[in-house]
Order: C-alpha cells, then structure tokens, then sequence
C-alpha cells in the first residue's frame, strides 16, 4: 500500500479546467449537464472559462509591443549586454524602477518619497500569496473580508496562509453593487480587519464602484481603520485608459493617505499571461518603514519561489522605458479593451434579439 493511498483525487480548476476541456474536445460538444451523455452539439465551441484576449480568428495575440521588446532583449542579449543570471529576491531592479508608476502615476509623491514597498511576484497570484504570507506574521489571525461573488481563488490564497476569510454583499439580484448591502457587511467586521477591492473590472461581476462611492466605502475604511489590499488584475484592459482604471487606489492612497496593500498583474495587459509577471506594492506612511516591509518581503519570496523569473520582468520593463514602445503598449491596450467592450454590446444585443423572438 503506498504512503498516499489516502490522498483524494482533487477535483478539476473550476476556471483552468474548462480550457483543458475545450482543448480535448475535437468534435465541437459543449458539455452542459454533469451527465456526460448529457451535450449540446454546437456548429463551433467557445472558451468561456479563463479570460485570455483573442483575435478575430480566435487565436492568442502577442503584442506588437512584446514582440518589438523581445528582439531588442535577444539582440542585446546576443551583444553580450544581458545574461541569465539569478534575479535578486525583490526581483529586476529596471521593473521595480518602473512598475509602480504604472499604478501609482508617474508623478506619485510616494514614489518620489520612496514611501511604497516593491518586490516582483508571480503575477497578481503571487503577489497576493505574498501579501498574505506578511500579513499572517505580523498581523495573525487578522479577518479577511472578500465580496461575494469574487474571484474563485481568492479564499484559497489567504486560507493557505492561515487567515480566516468572510464574504461581503456585492451583488443586486438586478446585477447592480449592493452598495449599500457592502457598507453594511464592512461596517460589522471587527476594527483593524483585512478587506480586498478589486481595484477595477471586479472578477466576475464587471460591476464597480462609482468614485463617489468608492470615496464613501473610504470612509468606513477610515473609520474602521481597516487594511485595505487592492488586487488589480485589470488596470487599462478594463476602459483602455490605464489612469481611469487606477482610480480606486490613486484616491486611497493619495487623497485619504491610506497604508495599503496593491497587486499588479502583466497578464491580461501585455498578453503576458504565460510569463507570471506582476509586482506586489505596499504603501508605508515612512520610507524608513518601506525599507522594512521591503526586506521581510524578501525573506518570504526565498522561502516560496527562492527568487522570480527574469523573461517577463524584461520585456515589460523595456517597453515602460522606452518612449515609443510604451506609445504602442497603450495604442494596443487600448485597440483590446474597445474591441473587448464592443463583443460584450454585440452578445448582450444578440441575446436580447433572441429573447425578442422567443
């Protein structure tokens, strides 16, 4: 009998599970029912499981940007001027010089002040694990507040870092924010807890705050002297305007001088979704004490994944500091979300169509 015999078969990724069936499905079958006799035939099959953009012929689509930075990487790579060293734990010093801004704004105080805690993570997963790994040493047991419905692996990160994590009402059986359903569950949680926004396009709904609500759920942070942790999966895919989506957290940060926790993911706005590329940025009230936060997150980036992989740290931080590339970086951003925008018009006029003639 084997050591493990008394291990479960884990069920399937509810998100990545349904790419896996769409690419094992051949014949066009659209499973429909747990039955697996139970199928609709369908003239051609749709991936509606992990939101990777695609073009019009349905195929992934690397950017123009990605490509143009990577031919410079393998030239200057070719020269003698980069290798394949080990990155240092906090990660790429050129993407740290540059990631921040892209959140924050280039012309953010707390840059400037060195007032924000930067480390290169996994992608926005990674950056959340890391958050949540800080935020169990040295705020144990802190409650973790996430709305309902979010992001299917949200509970996971902070469970596995031994938080307990709690639901927040977000969601109007008319497809609306609860807004005030939300102040409510918030208002209740203990002083001093955890509570994570998606900074813009929220996972799965697509309904966010208004910034004047946005400014009220600020206030009760304020009162509660919450933790605020930004997870931002999103920013420029969700509007093409990278400053638009940064609002939430430009606002916590600068206009209410909120401590606070924010993500960065390169997957979905550069296409980089294969690479793992993200950041995790924590803004601190004193550069002394980002210093801090920045060494200790340092120490639990070597105990998970030693140090992070260089490729996708490369290529975005050629494109953020070069002028032209960085041009054509937000003329393609913003070429994907209008295009993203308009399917969702055209399905939601189709399906009003049908229901029409129902």
């Amino acid at each position: 009998m084997s050591l493990w015999s008394h291990v479960e078969q884990a069920p399937p990724d509810p998100i990545l599970g349904v790419g896996v069936a769409y690419n094992n499905d051949p014949v066009g079958f659209i499973t429909i029912s747990p039955n697996p006799n139970d199928v609709l035939k369908a003239e051609k099959k749709v991936n509606l499981g992990i939101g990777a953009y695609r073009d019009d012929t349905g195929k992934p689509w690397v950017l123009g940007c990605v490509k143009h930075a990577e031919q410079k990487i393998l030239k200057d790579t070719e020269d003698g001027k980069l290798n394949k060293e080990y990155l240092p734990v906090q990660g790429l010093q050129a993407f740290l010089d540059v990631t921040s801004a892209v959140i924050l704004g280039k012309d953010s105080p707390l840059i400037k002040e060195k007032k924000v805690a930067i480390v290169q993570s996994l992608s926005g997963t990674g950056a959340l694990r890391i958050a949540a790994e800080f935020l169990s040493i040295y705020k144990p047991g802190v409650p973790v507040y996430v709305s309902d419905p979010t992001w299917g692996n949200h509970h996971q990160i902070f469970k596995k870092a031994g938080l307990q994590t709690h639901s927040y009402r977000y969601l109007t059986k008319d497809m609306k924010l609860d807004i005030d359903g939300m102040l409510a569950d918030l208002k209740a949680a203990p002083e001093g807890s955890v509570f994570i926004f998606h900074t813009v396009a929220h996972n799965p709904t697509g309904v966010d705050p208004t910034p004047d609500q946005w400014k009220t759920i600020a206030d009760l942070c304020e009162a509660k002297k919450a933790i605020p942790v930004f997870d931002t999966a999103y920013q420029g895919y969700a509007s093409g305007d990278l400053d638009k989506d940064a609002f939430s957290v430009r606002y916590f940060a600068h206009e209410r001088g909120f401590e606070l926790f924010v993500t960065q993911s390169y997957s979905k706005n550069f296409g980089l979704y294969g690479e793992r590329i993200g950041a995790l940025n924590v803004v601190c009230k004193d550069p002394a004490v980002a210093t801090k936060v920045t060494s200790q997150l340092g120490l639990i980036i070597r105990a998970m994944v030693s140090n992070p992989p260089l490729h996708g740290a490369r290529i975005v931080s050629t494109v953020i500091s070069d002028p032209e590339l960085y041009k054509q970086w937000d003329t393609e951003l913003k070429l994907m979300a209008n295009r993203i925008i308009s399917m969702r018009q055209d399905l939601v006029d189709a399906l009003k169509e049908v229901r029409h003639h129902a």
